[in-house]
This record gives structure tokens, sequence and C-alpha cells, in this order.
């Protein structure tokens, strides 16, 4: 599978996330406790960016409604209403680089 560079990992520290865009798809990288994880950036209730919302723990809570998705598998924790969980990629780190595989 390709894998493709997203940044440094001094880019994102402990408890932030950032957006990038790999092959024409939205994705936010999370880096909790010093691990990375990257999911959809698209929330899947109204299309917001989850990248413009916060992160709690391992918790994106989207800006617009409130959705809430755990970073580390892409499922949704907590909403008014059942909406999709978020597609989930593998993430890579070699060295201070951070990749991901869409």
């Amino acid at each position: 599978m390709e894998k493709i560079f997203v940044c440094k990992t001094t880019q994102i520290s402990v408890g932030q996330m950032k957006k990038i865009s790999v092959n024409g798809k939205d994705i936010v990288v999370a880096n909790i406790g010093g691990d990375y994880f990257a999911i959809n950036d698209t929330c899947t209730h109204a299309g917001a960016s989850l990248s413009e919302g916060k992160i709690e723990d391992s918790t994106i809570i989207c800006a617009w409604h409130g959705a809430q998705f755990d970073c580390k598998n892409g499922k949704l924790i907590k909403f008014p209403a059942k909406i999709n969980d978020l597609e989930v990629y593998n993430v890579i780190v070699e060295e201070d680089n951070i990749l991901v595989e869409p």
C-alpha cells in the first residue's frame, strides 16, 4: 500500500490535530499521548470539518452540532441521532515522519 508523508511528529503536539488532504480526501491526524491516528475529517452528520472542532482525550467533537467520534477507530461515541462512523486510515511513524496509507 502507498504511504503518503503528512508532516513531522513535531508539528502535531500531544492533544492536537491537523487537517491534511491526501488523494483528494480531507483527513484529520491526531496525536493522542504520542500515538498518531487518522480519520476522515468530514462529519457524517452535516459535513462539517472535524478539524475545526475540539479534541478531548481521544474524542473529536464536531464544532457544528457536537457529534463525538473516537479518533482511534472512527466510531461514533455520542450524538442525538444515529449517524455513520468515520473512515479510518493506517498511520505509520518512521523516525520523525508521519505517513498515512489512504
